[in-house]
């Protein structure tokens, strides 16, 4: 229970989040960057439609499509973001009375509103929901028009952000693609949780009592591999590890004083589990070592 009141008040700040960020950094300066929510700046443009009303419009059309296309498994953590998003849009929108930004730089603006705004759509996707909107759409094309995820969000998003260009003009434009560059990049790195773990893969000769080292100095679990040389085609042990970062200097020196010939690569994760059950590592950058 106290799991999923964490998950569900996880998922609120996230949508609030953005629609603070939409009110105060996106809208007023027509930044037109993503989704239903960029459309609807280019529609109040012309209709005089409020944003508010146009997303809740589009995500009540777009929840029932959802459920007769997707089925309800997928259409079910679109429904509470399609609701939330839109209404705190509009309780939000007097938001510019109380704090005014007129005075700070256009891309300051940007900034602050794509990286806001990322930060809370990555609360929300890690917790396995969305704020519906072209989120659904791109689920669609995904699963009939076989396009990848990652393309069919260039397309739709790449279309709003055109019609952004056609209506508000290229320096908006440009103001725009900063804003989504930085929704894509916040989101995916808070919805990926990051921490500071290091996953080791080492060959050494003396394997043994590096093994030793990990498991009874450290306290770590360690994994051996049975691993073949791709030149010299020679069998060996290969020791896998997941450390804490703030281990790995004084781990790395302490392997170099068992043997300084050891053969060491780190790989940055982004995420680890372990209950004796499952290790994921989700990998960032890999950075071998050679001493």
């Amino acid at each position: 229970m106290k799991k999923r009141i964490k998950k569900y008040c996880t998922v609120t700040l996230g949508i609030f989040l953005v629609a603070i960020a939409f009110n105060l950094f996106l809208a007023p300066y027509n930044f037109a960057s993503n989704g239903v929510s960029g459309l609807s700046i280019i529609v109040k443009r012309f209709t005089g439609i409020s944003e508010g009303t146009f997303i809740l419009a589009s995500n009540i059309i777009l929840i029932g499509i959802s459920y007769n296309f997707l089925g309800w498994e997928k259409t079910k953590h679109s429904i509470i973001g399609s609701i939330l998003f839109p209404i705190f849009v509009s309780i939000t929108s007097p938001i510019t009375n109380f704090i005014v930004i007129e005075n700070m730089d256009l891309l300051i603006i940007s900034l602050l509103g794509g990286v806001i705004s990322g930060v809370g759509y990555g609360l929300v996707y890690q917790n396995d929901y969305t704020t519906g909107g072209t989120d659904i759409l791109n689920q669609l094309m995904e699963k009939y028009c076989k396009v990848p995820m990652g393309k069919s969000i260039i397309y739709v998003d790449g279309m709003v952000v055109l019609l952004g260009f056609i209506t508000f003009g290229f320096t908006t434009m440009l103001y725009s693609m900063i804003v989504l560059f930085l929704i894509s990049e916040l989101s995916n790195r808070t919805m990926l949780k990051i921490n500071h773990n290091q996953i080791l893969f080492i060959q050494s000769k003396k394997i043994e009592e590096i093994k030793t080292l990990l498991t009874k100095e450290f306290t770590y679990d360690v994994t051996l591999l049975n691993t073949t040389g791709g030149y010299s085609k020679e069998k060996r042990k290969t020791l896998f590890c997941a450390i804490s970062k703030k281990d790995y200097y004084m781990i790395k020196e302490s392997i170099l004083l068992i043997d300084k010939n050891a053969f060491i690569t780190v790989v940055t994760a982004y995420e680890t589990q372990n209950g004796n059950k499952s290790l994921k590592a989700h990998m960032k950058e890999i950075n071998t070592q050679e001493s």
